[in-house]
């Protein structure tokens, strides 16, 4: 039975589906309403024959990948940032994009993403979340200090701030249209801060589910904070073949902060916390750190994929 693949190019109301064979013959293509059930419906004729189905990485994939999954079909995630077209192309459109997606994944040339775990993709994007809320927070308690630094001349700490009472802040004027905008404000950042703490709340009582998110805790300069963020983000470690990877995928150099670990172990036996040790002896030791001397010089992200792997 010859095999058949499809692309699709992923719309926020409609996908457009391109199926062809292994020799680039193009066989079908249909436009059709963002509903799972149309998309199976089309692809129903190919289903057994079907080998890969390669989605658009847009903004809304999430039901697509998730409901083709749930049903049994392979699916990659196509980076479309990773994708460049003929540039001389004469006629383009929606129906052209699926194919290209198609014949790229035929070729085996087709650059992929990573298909978050679905059952922790709404955990990370409520930790997503916590950050735009702390921007707003941080905005209305600037525009707070510059209000009361306006009329008053004098500087108001956040300490203070955070402390103060809608009653409070009204106090500290004189003129209605300020009092209302000052206890409007403090009432926004209180709601604001309980917003904040129940999201940390509920994301911690998820990482603390994940194996690695204790062993990321004992390592200096990581806090709840960012553990969780790094345990989140980073979803499962194996799928970065090596360190430079996961410093690739984090935007950083691995050459910045060393660490030295026991020879014994390598990435091919795997490395517990306990084997790992600062080179600099200013930083605090990570808890379980183990004295070795002769150690090699790893990185930090060498450090963080070994923990969270371990």
């Amino acid at each position: 039975m010859k095999k058949v693949i499809a692309g699709m190019d992923l719309h926020s109301n409609n996908v457009v589906i391109g199926v062809m064979d292994m020799d680039g013959k193009r066989l079908a293509s249909r436009k059709v309403p963002c509903d799972l059930k149309e998309v199976v419906k089309c692809l129903a004729p190919f289903k057994k024959r079907l080998d890969t189905v390669a989605v658009e990485s847009t903004y809304n994939w999430y039901w697509l990948v998730d409901g083709l999954q749930a049903l049994g079909y392979p699916v990659v995630l196509a980076n479309p940032a990773g994708m460049t077209q003929y540039g001389g192309i004469k006629h383009a459109d929606d129906t052209n994009d699926a194919f290209f997606l198609a014949e790229l994944l035929r070729l085996k040339i087709l650059p992929t993403g990573h298909i978050y775990d679905p059952r922790l993709r709404p955990v990370r994007d409520l930790l997503r979340r916590r950050l735009l809320v702390v921007h707003q927070r941080t905005a209305l308690m600037l525009s707070f200090k510059s209000l009361y630094t306006r009329t008053t001349g004098q500087e108001m700490t956040l300490n203070e701030l955070k402390a103060m009472e809608i009653k409070e802040a009204q106090a500290l004027y004189e003129h209605p249209a300020n009092q209302l905008i000052a206890g409007m404000q403090i009432k926004q950042v209180e709601q604001l801060t309980e917003s904040i703490g129940k999201i940390e709340k509920t994301v911690l009582a998820s990482a603390r589910e994940l194996p690695y998110y204790p062993k990321l805790a004992t390592l200096p300069g990581v806090g709840k904070i960012l553990g969780m963020t790094i345990t989140m983000e980073v979803g499962q470690i194996n799928r970065f073949a090596a360190p430079g990877n996961f410093a690739s995928y984090s935007r950083r150099s691995p050459r910045f902060i060393r660490w030295q670990i026991a020879p014994a172990y390598s990435t091919r036996n795997g490395l517990g916390i306990g084997s790992l040790q600062p080179t600099n002896t200013r930083m605090p030791e990570a808890k379980g750190i183990v004295n070795c001397k002769n150690r090699p010089l790893y990185s930090l992200n060498e450090a963080m994929i070994f923990c969270m792997r371990s």
